[in-house]
């Protein structure tokens, strides 16, 4: 593996033999790492976003089914 810094990049070279998928679970963890770093966002904040998500994916699943009253 041969790690590289380049202007505001750094390059990670592997040989051909490693198995792509881990090199990408690997590569979208650091993705995550990236998008995340500079949010100012608490855990309090990204539950609260989870409920309003949970709950509007419930009402379009009980208008699919035809539950809605």
């Amino acid at each position: 593996m041969i790690v590289e810094r380049q202007n505001n990049e750094i390059l990670v070279r592997f040989s051909a033999g490693i198995k792509t998928s881990r090199i990408q679970t690997i590569l979208d963890y650091l993705r995550y790492e990236e998008l995340t770093s500079k949010s100012t966002a608490t855990e309090d904040n990204i539950d609260q976003l989870l409920g309003e998500v949970k709950k509007g994916r419930w009402n379009r699943t009980k208008k699919e089914l035809g539950l809605n009253d």
